[in-house]
């Protein structure tokens, strides 16, 4: 199951790079639609962004620069939104869970692919193909060995 989401990790980082390889370096993130509610918002399309069209509560698109081993490049990735990790937090991790399935995801710690994190700043979901194959995804903070007891931070949703 590791090797799985290390292979989906880097095939995930590939294909974002791939995508922004057009894009300026100045790119920013993606503004939410004035027409959603206020604590939820839909990514724009048109800009080369992997998450336009889902739904986002407590998070954002956002677009970064790494430079692994010397080799620069950029990609999208979704985090936590200024409000929510402003919040206090203390005593357990984030994770990335689909309440549908069951089943865990990864952050991207730098390159590393990462199952939790404990400071909000580091929540950073990269793994489109996750995100896209479940109706809702959901980043949880408390023990992710008993995820319906987590309290749900931010959520992602693709509509079908």
């Amino acid at each position: 199951m590791i090797c799985r989401t290390a292979l989906r990790a880097l095939t995930t980082v590939a294909v974002t790079a791939a995508l922004a390889l057009p894009l300026t370096p100045g790119a920013q993130a993606a503004t939410p639609d004035t027409a959603a509610p206020a604590t939820a918002a839909t990514v724009n399309a048109g800009d080369g962004n992997p998450f336009r069209g889902m739904e986002l509560d407590g998070l954002r698109a956002g677009f970064q620069f790494m430079c692994p081993a010397g080799h620069c490049t950029g990609f999208w990735s979704l985090v936590l939104t200024d409000n929510v990790a402003q919040q206090r937090f203390g005593g357990r991790t984030f994770f990335v869970y689909a309440p549908a399935a069951g089943e865990f995801s990864f952050f991207l710690d730098t390159d590393i692919a990462v199952r939790t994190v404990e400071h909000p700043s580091q929540v950073r979901l990269a793994d489109t193909e996750f995100l896209r194959s479940h109706p809702r995804v959901e980043v949880r903070y408390g023990d992710p060995e008993y995820p319906d007891r987590a309290r749900v931070v931010a959520s992602a949703a693709t509509p079908r």
